[in-house]
């Protein structure tokens, strides 16, 4: 038997060492496949190592590539279906003899998400559900109450704007929600910021189009007023497109921005309840006070009154409203929570190619370039504070990176009990 210490013949040691070498290799490589293999050679033992190690790299990546963009997917579906159930919804308000007003629309969605979401959560046992934690049930209201709002502003501007225009007016949502979380989160508010809100506000002035700084603009004729830049011999949409005087649609941006005003401080209040609640959670406080308080708001005000579909048209429109908006309140939500801000917001700007196009094939139109160029003037400020936000100190990213976690995972959540 050989020691260290013994001196050998040469050449003896070096064989022992190889021989030992390619047994540890076929023992090491025994234990981790749970067999054993016999040594066949040094070549067919690396083809067998590296055919095993391979697979398990390229699953690493494919895992790895799905929890860093899982987040940025679920907000581009949300976009999706968000845009597909706003011109369901303009279609509702505008494009039939028998028109809904906004807050049946709201009532029909509410309620469709409300019930789904309650399905879901019982039969996946989702903790806390119905009414979630006691310490944020206070959060939960005012988030709900704050979505409320904005989606009744959001959906009676319908009736007097085009989607593409609707759709711009919700990117105020970022500078909006900055100034929120300046004044109740105490986060920074710059200068920048403040600046990049005044070129906002300046390009919902295009997009109003006002008396007083368009005074020839007497009255819309959507179908004759649009740019032509994208259109070849004026083709017609499937609908023809709604005309809107002046003052309609001054009075329908105004709506517009209050709605988005709302909806910031609905998702700066989805932000401070972080993962103390599951998203779904969220999202049914949101749809049981709309459900709740459109219904009542019909009842009591004599005008308004629940219209039966005439068609099966109507009917599809209808049940398309109430799916698709499940699936945006759940999807954005997922996104917001599992993804960084900046990139989610970024990602948010995709709703207006959606709504250029949807506005084309379905009303033959383009928004006109007053309304283009104001766009260009949101969508460009909301980039930028978009950029600013991404150049904020780690310290004070880690607290929102830390809010912004998935709801659905079974750790421990580091809660933030101050809010």
């Amino acid at each position: 038997m050989m020691s260290y210490g013994t001196v050998n013949e040469p050449g003896e040691p070096t064989k022992q060492s190889d021989a030992s070498i390619r047994s540890s290799r076929v023992e090491d490589e025994s234990l981790e496949s749970g067999s054993v293999t016999p040594l066949v050679g040094e070549h067919e033992e690396n083809l067998v190592s590296s055919g095993d190690e391979r697979p398990q790299t390229v699953w690493q990546r494919l895992r790895g590539f799905y929890e860093r963009n899982i987040g940025l997917f679920f907000v581009f579906l949300a976009q999706v279906f968000a845009s597909l159930m706003t011109t369901a919804t303009r279609l509702l308000e505008t494009g039939f003899e028998k028109k809904f007003h906004a807050l049946q629309i709201i009532f029909v969605r509410m309620l469709a998400t409300a019930i789904l979401g309650s399905l879901y959560m019982w039969y996946k046992k989702v903790p806390d559900f119905p009414l979630g934690r006691r310490d944020i049930r206070g959060l939960l209201v005012l988030r709900g109450l704050a979505g409320f709002t904005g989606l009744f502003c959001s959906y009676y501007s319908l009736s007097y704007l085009n989607i593409a225009d609707a759709t711009v007016i919700t990117f105020l949502v970022p500078t909006m929600t900055a100034f929120i979380c300046f004044i109740a989160l105490r986060e920074p508010f710059t200068v920048k910021e403040a600046i990049a809100g005044f070129i906002a506000f300046a390009g919902i002035l295009f997009i109003a189009r006002p008396t007083f700084l368009f005074p020839r603009e007497s009255e819309e004729q959507p179908e004759e007023d649009g740019t032509r830049l994208f259109m070849a011999d004026k083709p017609k949409g499937i609908v023809p497109p709604v005309p809107a005087t002046p003052a309609q649609r001054s009075l329908a941006v105004l709506l517009a921005v209050i709605g988005t005003f709302a909806a910031a401080a609905a998702y700066s209040t989805i932000r401070v309840i972080g993962k103390r609640a599951h998203s779904l959670v969220s999202v049914n406080y949101f749809a049981i006070l709309a459900t709740v308080g459109s219904f009542i708001i019909i009842l009591v005000v004599p005008d308004l009154h629940f219209e039966i579909p005439e068609n099966a048209v109507q009917w599809s429109l209808l049940v398309a409203i109430g799916v698709a908006g499940f699936l945006l309140q759940f999807l954005l939500t997922e996104g917001l929570q599992r993804e960084k801000a900046g990139r989610a917001t970024n990602l948010i700007y995709t709703q207006m190619v959606f709504a250029l196009i949807l506005e084309r094939v379905v009303w033959g139109t383009t928004p006109p370039v007053e309304s283009l160029f104001g766009s260009a003037l949101i969508i460009g400020s909301a980039i930028w504070v978009s950029l600013q936000k991404n150049k904020t100190p780690t310290p004070q990213k880690a607290v929102a990176v830390d809010e912004e976690q998935s709801l659905l995972g079974n750790g421990a959540p580091t809660d933030r009990r101050d809010a």
